[in-house]
């Protein structure tokens, strides 16, 4: 277990008397780093919070030993995405074909036209790729396949043109 350090301090602007903690600064300014799609150095965030480049340093190690920035390079981080713990949630398909969702706290009725468009909607992506790559695997099948009967069909044909083979068989051949 990590001890943690207290988190430093120092006058934000506009907000006169008001103190922001130094860690609370450095991981607001790899937010709007992210937000500007820019990547987030120590050199950056020193230079966009004014801190020294030793508190900085400090801040984000103490901000990875949290697990909410994570070190890409050495020198290069990330937010971590967090996300509030995961709902309960339900779905009941009614007589009327209707659907419930229970998400939480909360219950969403859809009409069944509305629940096919969710459901659609929810394949997305993962569902055209799975007919993308199962249309695929049918279509390198039927092409395998054909290649097979037109072979077989050649050697029939070469065989009935010399009359190679077991006159029974040769019979079963030509019906």
């Amino acid at each position: 277990m990590t001890q943690k350090k207290p988190a430093l301090t120092s006058q934000t602007e506009g907000a006169p008397g008001e103190q922001v903690p130094s860690t609370q600064r450095v991981f607001e300014a790899v937010r709007e780093l992210r937000a500007m799609e820019q990547i987030a150095t120590r050199e950056t965030v020193a230079e966009l919070t004014g801190l020294k480049m030793g508190i900085v340093d400090d801040r984000l190690r103490s901000l990875v030993d949290d697990g909410k920035l994570k070190r890409l390079l050495r020198g290069i981080y990330e937010l971590v995405e967090q996300f509030p713990p995961p709902r309960a949630i339900s779905k009941t398909v009614l007589g009327n074909g209707a659907v419930v969702y229970d998400i939480g706290d909360d219950v969403i009725t859809l009409s069944p036209q509305e629940a096919r468009v969710l459901a659609e909607l929810s394949l997305g992506a993962a569902g055209t790729a799975v007919l993308i790559h199962s249309t695929n695997q049918h279509l390198f099948l039927a092409t395998e396949l054909a290649a097979k009967v037109e072979k077989l069909e050649r050697e029939l044909k070469a065989q009935k043109h010399h009359g190679k083979g077991d006159a029974r068989q040769m019979n079963i051949l030509l019906t």
